[in-house]
């Protein structure tokens, strides 16, 4: 499987939308709408997988400055989790969106539905400053989630932490 991430190594403070879903290959995305619905969602189409590793993309991609935690929705979670799987072309992706590593931060702890609700509305709004579209069928709407709508309350790793 060839990947390619050069792309983004460049200063260029905000890649486009285009720019972030070309760092993942036909290839890399066809495998993880395969794991995505071999393991969690066995009706899962192509093009719902599709949809679903971009929005994963545009999650990971906004993280990459911010400066407090953001929890990506559960369906999100699903693909993210099938990415980290893939550890060397996971973190070539990071390196290109010009970071070391986006960590994948499970937090079984138990649950603080406000934050949960305040880290999904934080992911929402800076996916869209980024540049990004929400897609409604991987996000829920504000105030519907009950915690972070992750599993086990996932989220990302702030730079600045």
């Amino acid at each position: 499987m060839t990947t390619t991430y050069e792309a983004l190594r460049s200063p260029a403070p905000h890649p486009s939308p285009t720019e972030v879903f070309a760092l993942i290959s036909p290839e890399m995305r066809a495998d993880l709408i395969t794991v995505v619905r071999k393991d969690y969602w066995p009706d899962l189409t192509d093009g719902l997988g599709e949809r679903g590793v971009n929005q994963m993309a545009a999650f990971l991609a906004s993280t990459v400055n911010a400066e407090e935690k953001m929890a990506p929705s559960l369906r999100v979670d699903l693909f993210w989790h099938a990415f980290v799987l893939h550890t060397a072309q996971y973190a070539a992706f990071c390196a290109a969106l010009g970071t070391d590593f986006i960590h994948h931060v499970p937090d079984r702890r138990g649950h603080n539905p406000a934050e949960g609700r305040a880290a999904l509305a934080r992911a929402r709004g800076t996916i869209r400053a980024a540049g990004f579209e929400i897609d409604p069928q991987f996000w829920p709407a504000d105030g519907a989630a009950d915690c972070t709508q992750s599993y086990a309350g996932c989220t990302d790793s702030p730079v600045s932490k």
